[in-house]
């Protein structure tokens, strides 16, 4: 699960059979985890049968999650999805098949806190994950820019676009937006 806003994997999961019950679980579990209140935010899915089954979306509505469905037949309408598999799958270090579940769940864990903790995005204005999700990015962004404001000062030759500016991340970023009555648009 990702937090498509600071690009943090708050939470993933390996099993062999995936079912709505575990899928509630798991989601569950990530949403006390990350202390999310009602009203405060989206899951955006596929049209899986774990994620529309019953258990799940009666578990989303108890904890006034807006629910948002990829369309229908389009396996590409994620782009944050999108990135990461692909990230994940570019790794030098990702096998071309795991021996086990065990191995699996043992890159994914190295893995994840690489992405999470080392791995720059350059739509988070080359920030990691973990600087945006725990409000660290306008103390570092404010750093940077100080080190810019000092080197084009030293030499302001060097800056063709002329003096630096501050970059802020986005104010929202969203998949499918919410429409007025509090739902998400398909």
């Amino acid at each position: 699960m990702i937090d498509i806003f600071s690009r943090y994997v708050v939470g993933w999961m390996f099993v062999a059979n995936a079912n709505a019950e575990i899928a509630k679980t798991f989601i569950a579990s990530v949403l006390r985890r990350e202390g999310i209140k009602p009203g405060q935010t989206v899951v955006h899915a596929d049209r899986g049968t774990e994620m529309t089954a019953y258990p799940v979306c009666m578990l989303l509505d108890k904890l006034g999650v807006a629910r948002s469905y990829s369309r229908p037949r389009v396996s590409n309408d994620n782009p944050y999805s999108e990135s990461a598999f692909k990230t994940l799958k570019y790794q030098p270090t990702f096998p071309a098949r795991f021996g086990s579940l065990a191995d699996a769940r043992r890159f994914c864990s190295s893995y994840f806190n690489w992405y999470n903790h080392v791995h720059r995005h350059s739509g988070i204005r080359m920030l990691t994950p973990a600087a945006v999700h725990h409000d660290l990015a306008t103390a570092v962004l404010e750093k940077r820019h100080a080190v810019m404001q000092s080197a084009f000062a030293a030499h302001p030759d060097r800056f063709a676009a002329g003096e630096p500016k501050r970059s802020q991340l986005p104010a929202a970023v969203w998949i499918n937006e919410p429409i007025h009555d509090g739902t998400a648009a398909a």
